[in-house]
């Protein structure tokens, strides 16, 4: 597999399974976002991924930050698109070695994993049905030159009010822009800073389970 991973099974049996993906944040790694798996409905093929730039510590980044006096913080683009690519490809490696459902993938990422999941759905079109968008953005430096009008792509997005990382101002564009594109989501905030409040995590939960039962 081009990429790292750890795995929780569905509970139930079946032969293609729904499948979630997971993108951690800058700094972070695989297992961080994997605590909600045990949390999420049984019949989901979990999928927690590390991200391939090693930053020392434990902590993993899908590209670097870097930060200098004169540009303040400035994302290295030309990593994060490699890291694209590098996503694009997991997912079919993964639909293909446990032959999911050909109609319900799931993306959630979290900060990093959250601006580059919005990336992944604009730029390989229905690669993945729904995107969970926590605490991230649309980062303009990753959009196609064109957004394809045949996108499914459905959205849940959230952001905490007092986000000290990423600005709530960034998370409030993403809704506008992708319904300019007529592209279906709901936006939410919580009273927190760059975290997962709880409500928040049974509201997304929610968000997915409503999505299962679709045919």
């Amino acid at each position: 597999m081009s990429l790292k991973y750890i795995t929780r099974p569905p509970k139930t049996n079946t032969d293609n399974p729904p499948l979630l993906i997971l993108l951690h944040g800058y700094g972070s790694n695989e297992q961080d976002l994997f605590s909600f798996a045990e949390e999420l409905p049984e019949e989901l093929l979990i999928i927690s991924v590390q991200a391939p730039y090693e930053m020392g510590y434990g902590g993993y980044a899908w590209y670097t930050i870097n930060f200098d006096s004169v540009n303040g913080k400035f994302s290295d683009i030309t990593q994060a698109k490699e890291s694209l690519n590098k996503i694009a490809k997991f997912i079919d490696e993964i639909k293909k070695k446990y032959r999911t459902s050909k109609n319900k993938t799931f993306l959630l990422g979290f900060s990093q994993g959250a601006i580059l999941s919005y990336a992944l759905s604009l730029n390989f079109p229905n690669k993945v049905e729904h995107v969970i968008a926590l605490s991230g953005y649309i980062n303009d430096e990753l959009l196609p030159q064109f957004i394809d009008n045949e996108i499914r792509t459905d959205y849940y997005i959230s952001h905490g009010s007092v986000d000290q990382v990423l600005p709530v101002e960034w998370a409030r564009k993403a809704p506008l822009f992708l319904s300019n594109y007529k592209l279906n989501n709901i936006y939410s905030e919580y009273p927190v800073g760059h975290g997962v409040a709880p409500q928040n995590f049974y509201s997304f939960k929610m968000w997915i389970i409503e999505r299962l039962k679709m045919l």
